[in-house]
């Protein structure tokens, strides 16, 4: 996290609480983009987690800077959830493949179902404990592009994204990162940056006895979506500043600069030569981090 995020939300004039949603908010493995943000009260966030085992780390970790919205979010009909074993992240709306969990080391352990269920599901448009969304956060097995679609009227105010997506398919009728991709594009938004790029290797052959080395084999990706700058004259002057705040903490110090600049071009800041001089000074000191 920046030290000094405090004095750019205040060059950017952002005086309004940040709303982050996580779907899929169970921290197995990495910490997210947003924690800072969410744990120094800039943001709130709405954790959905449908999976009670999760929920009371959730609680734990963000305290009353967190709700936590005890559903499964995808199209608002009944499904099947695939509950595997909670270490390996796996549980799932979707069925685990065998043909692709053979394929990898490890995963026909990681994948192995213990137990079904039939839950109702809601899409995120029906969510009513929101009060809206600026950025995105989305981990859930397969199931991303379903919700994608089924939250257009959510998605409309969101200016970036965090998708988790597969190059192999894990599960059974799972989209792949170009079905997302495709859809993202043609829904207003841009592939900015990957935040982790997996890899995974394939079975038999592992290195150093460790299946978690990989050779070359592309597994899953989590991918950085922004709302499309180019069309930056159909972004509100909210989205606009979020936009310019998210890229500080995507280390992108050029998407900040384009935002800045055309915000200025519709909307204009207080003082506004004063007001650029003084974040592209603050922009400045901290260049070396990026």
């Amino acid at each position: 996290m920046i030290k000094n995020m405090k004095n750019f939300l205040n060059l950017l004039e952002i005086d309004f609480k940040i709303f982050v949603g996580d779907i899929g908010a169970a921290a197995i493995a990495e910490e997210p983009i947003y924690k800072d943000l969410v744990n120094l009260g800039y943001a709130h966030l709405y954790a959905f987690d449908g999976d009670k085992r999760q929920q009371a780390n959730i609680k734990k970790q963000y305290n009353k800077n967190a709700t936590i919205i005890d559903k499964f979010i995808l199209n608002g009909k009944d499904c099947t959830v695939y509950i595997c074993n909670e270490e390996s992240g796996m549980t799932s709306l979707l069925k685990p493949s065998k043909k692709y969990l053979e394929f990898f080391n490890g995963f026909s352990e990681f994948g192995k179902v213990i137990e079904t269920k039939t839950i109702s599901t809601h899409s995120l448009d029906s969510v009513k404990e929101i009060e809206r969304l600026d950025f995105l956060k989305m981990d859930i097995q397969g199931s991303e592009l379903e919700v994608l679609k089924n939250g257009k009227k959510v998605i409309n105010d969101i200016v970036a994204m965090q998708l988790e997506t597969p190059f192999v398919t894990l599960y059974e009728k799972q989209p792949t990162f170009g079905d997302i991709d495709t859809w993202m594009r043609k829904n207003g938004f841009l592939p900015h940056t990957f935040t982790d790029i997996k890899k995974w290797s394939i079975h038999p052959l592992t290195k150093d006895d460790n299946i978690r080395k990989p050779f070359n084999q592309l597994l899953e990706a989590d991918i950085i979506y922004i709302k499309d700058p180019t069309n930056f004259r159909n972004l509100s002057a909210r989205q606009l500043k979020l936009l310019a705040l998210f890229a500080i903490i995507f280390k992108s110090p050029d998407l900040l600069v384009n935002c800045v600049l055309n915000y200025e071009k519709i909307y204009k800041f207080k003082e506004s030569e004063k007001k650029i001089e003084k974040i592209l000074k603050e922009l400045n000191t901290i260049l070396h981090k990026f």
